[in-house]
């Protein structure tokens, strides 16, 4: 019997799910996400987020010690030292014999391909390419926040629909039924630059308004049509710069698209499956087979995949006795 703790940390939410062998059961806990490991104290926070998420799993009746915990985190790609102080941590916070740490892209790709090499676009709020081929080859192709990349986003989406509202507004562009929509979901335009940066998180707020962009390009509203075009052009170059620089075994090679962007439908999933399909390379496009708490689980029960390079792992000697499982907190009274 093998127990093990998957961990999807992202930026906005920490998901945690111990999947049991024996049955194949599973149990799914959340809490707040935390801000990347790159970030000031981001260890810190990581730590905090995956305990908060994780030790209400282990406290539940009747649940085996986990054999591993694998965390799948923002900014773990570009901070491998925070990575490596993360899993130490956990390996002294939890009941496991072995704490990993990888990037939350590199557990989307598991989950997406099942643990086979290929290229996964994960497009939400931000967007980003992985490739890992079948010698481990690692290519990363966007993901630099909405100042420098995320092109073809959700913030990048959102931020040109409301940028050609307010030139709507103004009277130097086009009149386009992103107008009504913005004062919809915003209220009054005048106060728009307040009101995206007012809960600190502008790239979200943008991406709010994606699906408004969306809704209007596919009645018809010639503005909104051009941004979700223009859109599904970047990210097709994004998918297919990432395909060009990996190598997997045999043709074509593996691709899947992933995350909250995909819910817009084929407004955009049509141009962006046409251009990819369209190119010359040898590309195939699969749906995806699971989410990263579907990687973080198969990484930590399958080590020698392509991904091995790519996550950090260390494990507790026999000098080093596990801490006890987290104690059922009292009742109140």
């Amino acid at each position: 019997m093998t127990s093990v703790v998957a961990v999807d940390l992202g930026k906005t939410g920490c998901r945690a799910m111990l999947w049991n062998s024996a049955d194949s059961s599973r149990a799914v806990s959340s809490v707040a996400g935390a801000p990347g490991l790159a970030a000031p104290d981001g260890v810190a926070a990581a730590r905090a987020a995956v305990r908060a998420a994780v030790e209400p799993l282990l406290r539940e009746p009747g649940g085996a010690r986990p054999r591993s915990v694998l965390v799948g985190a923002a900014g773990a790609a570009s901070a491998p030292a925070a990575a490596r102080s993360l899993a130490d941590a956990l390996l002294a916070d939890l009941p496991v014999r072995e704490a990993a740490v990888t990037s939350d892209a590199v557990t989307a790709h598991a989950g997406a391909l099942g643990g086979r090499a290929g290229v996964v676009l994960a497009i939400g709020t931000g967007a980003v390419a992985v490739g890992i081929g079948a010698d481990g080859t690692y290519a990363r192709v966007d993901g630099w926040g909405p100042l420098l990349g995320d092109d073809g986003s959700g913030a990048r989406i959102g931020t040109a629909g409301l940028r050609a509202a307010l030139r709507a507004h103004d009277g130097r562009g086009p009149d386009t039924a992103l107008l009504d929509a913005a004062v919809g979901l915003f209220g009054d335009l005048e106060r728009l630059p307040a009101t995206v940066g007012r809960d600190g998180n502008p790239a979200r707020t943008a991406a709010s308004f994606a699906p408004e962009v969306a809704r209007a390009a596919d009645a018809g509203d010639a503005v909104a049509a051009a941004i979700v075009r223009d859109a599904a052009a970047d990210l097709a170059e994004t998918a297919l710069a990432a395909a060009g620089r990996i190598t997997v075994d045999g043709d074509p090679l593996p691709m899947a698209v992933t995350g909250g962007l995909t819910g817009l439908g084929p407004v955009l999933l049509a141009p962006l499956t046409a251009r990819i399909t369209g190119s010359d390379l040898p590309v195939r496009l699969l749906s995806p087979l699971g989410d990263p708490l579907d990687g973080a689980r198969l990484l930590a029960l399958e080590p020698a995949t392509p991904h091995a390079s790519l996550v950090v792992r260390v494990r507790r000697t026999t000098a080093s006795p596990p801490p006890p499982s987290p104690a059922t907190p009292p009742a109140s009274a």
